[in-house]
């Protein structure tokens, strides 16, 4: 494991996305038992306010800023891409226990990162009001969403980092009961010379341990996983919310892709057509209509579907839609998932899906 430590230090990563640079890793520790605390915030409306808060780690599409104290850590996720890609604000607020909206100026991509972050469920934040804007004219763009129980902050960093910091203290993190299970979608991976494939994500779901034989989905691939760090620490285990870095073995880095899901619940499964209910957004003008191709977000996945059917009943904002995707889609049923029209001009967020 120090040599895996000593290599991650040094190594540029090959991930699925624009080439990003691979986490740094610090002095090799042994395995720790202690416990920590880790909360994930996507820091959406002003680029570059997360370089503020943490220490920048990994870069691509998405850019991650971290910062520790003790065994407490804080991940900051900033959708770089965005607005330009509407995929990467998705990723952010998916792998989002909070959200931090710097709000500089009233327009569409403040309104459409309202809509993906009460579409995602991002259940709790803060609100950073800039160029003198005031909580009153904001307050009707976030009436009836999450972002109606965010809390508004003055611009003070450190005293920002210090509040998230704990939070994240006081979310903890538990060792497992043996029995658990869970899944961890891949949003960044590269490979390791003399080590094998490396892969960075967060627990979606449930709990991992090292040495899990764990299937890699969509597809019929078997790993293991050799190792697990979160934030530089060698641990025997994770749970849902931390994020981590994986050395696995059973299968290349050029096997692998963002969205893939690690998992060893047999309840997650993987389909390439759905018939599922949506839920459209108020501000959605237009019901959907046979044919299109919308995009279906969940977890770190976010894949076309084109409409075969479309039944609108008695409310064409909740339609039942069949859908083919163009690649399979893995959830475990009963998940939400986030529909989007990439042609939608000013907003793109159409609403959310639950996937049975």
């Amino acid at each position: 494991m120090n040599r895996l430590l000593e290599l991650i230090r040094i190594v540029r990563s090959r991930p699925c996305a624009d080439h990003p640079v691979a986490p740094k890793a610090i002095s090799p520790s042994s395995c720790s038992t202690r416990p920590m605390g880790n909360l994930n915030v996507a820091v959406v409306g002003a680029p570059d306010y997360a370089r503020l808060l943490g220490k920048k780690s990994t870069t691509s599409d998405m850019t991650f800023f971290d910062v520790k104290k003790g065994q407490h850590t804080v991940t900051f996720v900033e959708p770089t891409k965005y607005p330009e890609r509407l995929s990467t604000l998705f990723h952010a607020a998916a792998m989002a226990d909070a959200a931090f909206v710097v709000v500089d100026q009233i327009g569409p991509v403040l309104g459409e990162t309202i809509v993906m972050l009460d579409c995602v469920g991002v259940p709790r934040g803060w609100i950073l009001l800039k160029n003198y804007i005031t909580p009153e004219q904001v307050a009707p763009f976030i009436k009836g969403t999450v972002l109606e129980s965010y809390s508004f902050v003055e611009d003070d960093p450190v005293r920002l980092r210090e509040s998230m910091l704990k939070e994240a203290e006081a979310i903890g993190a538990r060792e497992p009961d043996a029995a658990s299970c869970g899944s961890v979608p891949i949003d960044h991976h590269f490979d390791v010379k003399g080590v094998g494939a490396v892969v960075l994500g967060r627990v979606a779901d449930g709990h991992i341990r090292k040495h899990d034989k764990v299937r890699v989905l969509p597809g019929d691939k078997v790993a293991e996983i050799r190792s697990i760090q979160k934030h530089d620490d060698d641990y025997d285990w994770a749970v849902r919310g931390e994020r981590v870095g994986l050395a696995i073995k059973g299968i290349t880095a050029e096997e692998l892709d963002r969205g893939l899901v690690l998992t060893t619940d047999d309840k997650v499964v993987s389909r390439a057509a759905l018939d599922c209910r949506i839920r459209i957004v108020k501000y959605w003008l237009n019901p959907i209509k046979k044919g299109t191709v919308l995009h279906v977000g969940h977890w770190m996945q976010f894949v076309p579907a084109r409409v075969e059917e479309v039944d609108d009943g008695a409310d064409w904002r909740n339609p039942v839609l069949k859908l083919q995707l163009q690649k399979e889609l893995v959830f475990k049923p009963g998940s939400k998932a986030t529909i989007s029209y990439l042609e939608g001009g000013k907003l793109r967020v159409v609403g959310t899906a639950l996937l049975v």
